[in-house]
């Protein structure tokens, strides 16, 4: 079994705890959500997932997506962004490390890094402030210089 299946089964896992700790249903249609989720590699909003489940589908509706990656972000399985931009961003959390993001402010597009330091500067602070950090979001906004970035103004010529 790979990693990403394990990950898979834990997340069913804990979202079947969570479900019977509210005493909410187990619908085929959370779970269905949840791998369609734990399949993708990227960042989405609830219409990208919405499209994507109903292409492969899935009898789902808009609102059984947002109140069940509202389940899912409540019981720690999914993250949700806010990336200056009025859409909510999601990704899967569960067995993937803490990770920062670089947005690109002319075409949206999102990078993951991850660089140790950060995690150091969190447990210095934690410790110097008494305070237990349970996560952190850093987000640097700026320009991707991706040769096809989609939103860059054209350069004109003679200018």
């Amino acid at each position: 079994m790979t990693a990403q299946n394990d990950n898979i089964e834990a997340a069913k896992k804990i979202l079947t705890a969570y479900l019977e700790s509210k005493g909410l249903r187990k619908t085929p249609e959370r779970f269905a959500i949840l791998e369609e989720i734990y399949a993708r590699a990227d960042h989405f909003d609830v219409d990208e997932l919405y499209v994507t489940m109903k292409n492969k589908k899935y009898r789902v509706s808009r609102a059984t997506v947002y109140n069940t990656l509202d389940v899912l972000v409540d019981c720690d399985l999914v993250s949700k962004h806010q990336f200056g931009k009025n859409l909510a961003q999601y990704e899967k959390a569960y067995g993937f490390k803490q990770h920062d993001h670089l947005i690109c402010t002319d075409c949206h597009h999102v990078l993951e890094f991850c660089d140790p330091r950060i995690q150091n500067i969190q447990n210095m602070v934690g410790e110097f402030l008494q305070f237990k950090v349970m996560h952190h979001s850093l987000i640097f906004y700026g320009a991707c210089n991706r040769q096809n970035c989609d939103n860059r103004p054209p350069v004109l010529a003679g200018l």
